[in-house]
């Protein structure tokens, strides 16, 4: 497929199986490394559902979210850049310095994905498998409150340094009120030229901040659209299971029903179709060799 701009917002048939063969493509590969260096990794959100419901991908998704614990992921990056780097790129802030997000990506070389709230970015972004790294979290209450605030807080502003209008759940006079707070911030920081990596370093603090301890209750990745939408508990997690997905026996949580209904509700229930997202690509573009 050539280079093409998808301005639709709903994917025709062939592009979204073609999408997903080559998204399950990624996933053997980091299931491969994975295996081969007894790394942990879990299927989590919609890839969990797609799981439970489905037996592979919730039929209008378009991407997959693997979570590792935070020094199985550190460990994956390593053998991925030895092993995986004639096929593949990773991508995060670490690596490209504007990258906004603190997940990380292991994409596609020769492809293209960018999507509508990223297209402003000045970093190269491929058909991706999503890595979230989950990380430790306080078992004293104070403390927990104050790892969410603090890391949910710098991984906004590490958005806000590169993009002055993020995608917000807000409408109405509110969204326009914070639509106009979020420019605003955006200008001041731009026009200072605050760092974005003391921002990022800011945030990684935040998250990392408790794997100092032995042991946890509850892992977590905060840096999403809110801190605790992540939060599993470690009894929940292990031991991890093998389910279906696609073609492949992929690695998930022992339990995810209760981190499954906190974010999605009756998740095995099928959504109205305008609630059924993805990421509607701005630009997309297939590796010539698939």
């Amino acid at each position: 497929m050539s280079k093409k701009n998808v301005m639709a917002r709903e994917y025709d048939a062939e592009t979204l199986a073609r999408i997903q063969k080559t998204e399950l493509g990624i996933l053997k590969d980091f299931m491969e490394v994975c295996d081969r260096h007894g790394l942990t990794y879990f299927g989590i959100a919609g890839t969990g559902i797609g799981a439970l419901r489905h037996q592979g991908f919730i039929p209008w998704d378009d991407d997959i979210d693997v979570a590792l614990p935070r020094e199985d992921f550190n460990r994956f990056i390593k053998y991925a850049e030895e092993e995986l780097s004639d096929r593949y790129f990773i991508l995060n802030t670490e690596h490209y310095i504007n990258y906004p997000l603190m997940t990380t990506r292991l994409c596609l070389k020769d492809s293209k994905f960018k999507e509508e709230a990223l297209k402003n970015i000045d970093a190269p972004m491929g058909i991706f498998l999503d890595l979230y790294p989950f990380d430790k979290v306080s078992d004293n209450p104070k403390e927990v409150k104050k790892q969410a605030r603090r890391a949910w807080f710098w991984s906004k502003v590490l958005i806000l340094r590169s993009i002055p209008f993020p995608t917000l759940g807000f409408k109405g006079i509110k969204g326009k009120i914070i639509h106009g707070i979020c420019g605003v911030i955006h200008f001041f920081m731009a026009l200072f030229h605050i760092s974005k990596k003391w921002i990022y370093k800011k945030a990684y603090e935040a998250e990392t901040m408790y794997n100092h301890y032995d042991k946890t209750t509850h892992l977590n990745f905060w840096s999403d659209t809110t801190p605790f939408m992540n939060l599993y508990k470690v009894s929940d997690i292990y031991p991890i299971r093998k389910l279906p997905y696609e073609d492949v026996m992929m690695s998930f949580p022992r339990d995810m029903h209760e981190n499954l209904t906190g974010m999605y509700g009756d998740y095995m229930k099928l959504p109205p179709e305008d609630k059924r997202k993805n990421h509607y690509p701005f630009e997309l573009e297939f590796p010539k060799d698939l």
